[in-house]
């Protein structure tokens, strides 16, 4: 057996997109994930981008089951004594469909510079319009 090991010139760029109003989140998080890490290629190398872009659409349809949309809380810091903030699953659906798709796959990501690297690959749009018409985002349908 030989080990892969991908150089950054021998990539070859891959362009997705789902629609969130068409998958579950978790279960499209686990796929976006597994895309921008480069596990669902045969070149996989863990130290190395992998090529894969994601584009999201439709955040602001998102589907969530059972009762994760009235029981989730999103928890951030502000740095200050006290400063702990929460918003619920519903608020920041309504203020910020984005970051509820972003947050999900970020937590899935390794917690390093790589992982911060994946997630610059992500692009995620509250509506169904997108700027990457241009790179041909392969559509991914439900599962």
């Amino acid at each position: 057996m030989k080990t892969t090991n991908l150089r950054p010139q021998d990539v070859e760029t891959r362009w997705y997109q789902y629609d969130a109003s068409e998958h579950v989140l978790g279960r499209m998080a686990v796929q976006i994930a597994m895309q921008l890490m480069g596990k669902d290629r045969p070149t996989y190398t863990p130290n190395q981008l992998n090529g894969a872009h994601v584009v999201v659409t439709n955040a602001k349809n998102l589907v969530v089951t059972g009762n994760k949309a009235a029981q989730n809380v999103y928890q951030h810091y502000t740095g200050y004594a006290g400063g702990l903030r929460e918003v619920s699953f519903e608020n920041l659906k309504s203020r910020r469909p984005e970051k509820i798709v972003t947050e999900a796959v970020r937590r899935m990501l390794p917690k390093n510079r790589i992982g911060r690297d994946m997630l610059r690959n992500l692009k995620v749009y509250a509506g169904t319009d997108h700027p990457h018409a241009a790179q041909a985002p392969v559509k991914v349908e439900n599962n």
